[in-house]
């Protein structure tokens, strides 16, 4: 059986912006992502790192959320949509893994039981599957692009 993960929108944008969003279906195969994420992605980031590239990719699956009550209870805690309808897709499709780089996403999600994974993570993986040779210098390409890491 296939994995299941569920991406927000922050490893979609930084992987577009070093021009690595290809790492993501080496890693996982495919990507399942919410309506809200590809609305903040390919359409509110319209012509930014990330939004072609996500439209395009063939190995990304948006899907709409179910649960709505649940997006909007998760939205009260100060959580962006496309945080929170990933943690609810996430919780709707048993993901093996849920891709989530803010700190406040990743604390409700971890709350859940949720499997949770960040992009620096998701790095290392793949320099671990030999997808990347060196992980410091993407890690550095990340931080150029104004991606906050924290090890």
């Amino acid at each position: 059986m296939s994995n299941i993960v569920i991406a927000d929108s922050s490893s979609l944008i930084a992987l577009g912006k070093i021009g690595q969003l290809e790492i993501l279906p080496k890693v996982f195969g495919r990507i399942l992502i919410p309506t809200a994420v590809f609305r903040e992605v390919v359409e509110q980031g319209k012509g930014r790192a990330g939004s072609q590239e996500v439209r395009q990719a063939h190995w990304i699956d948006c899907v709409t959320v179910q649960n709505v009550l649940a997006v909007a209870t998760l939205q009260l805690n100060h959580l962006g949509a496309g945080e929170s309808e990933a943690i609810v897709l996430a919780i709707e499709r048993s993901a093996n893994w849920i891709i989530l780089d803010d700190w406040k996403a990743r604390q409700a999600a971890l709350a859940l039981s949720l499997p949770v994974i960040g992009t620096v993570a998701v790095l290392k993986k793949a320099e671990e599957k030999r997808i990347i040779s060196d992980w410091s210098a993407i890690l550095e390409e990340l931080k150029q692009v104004g991606f906050r890491v924290s090890l």
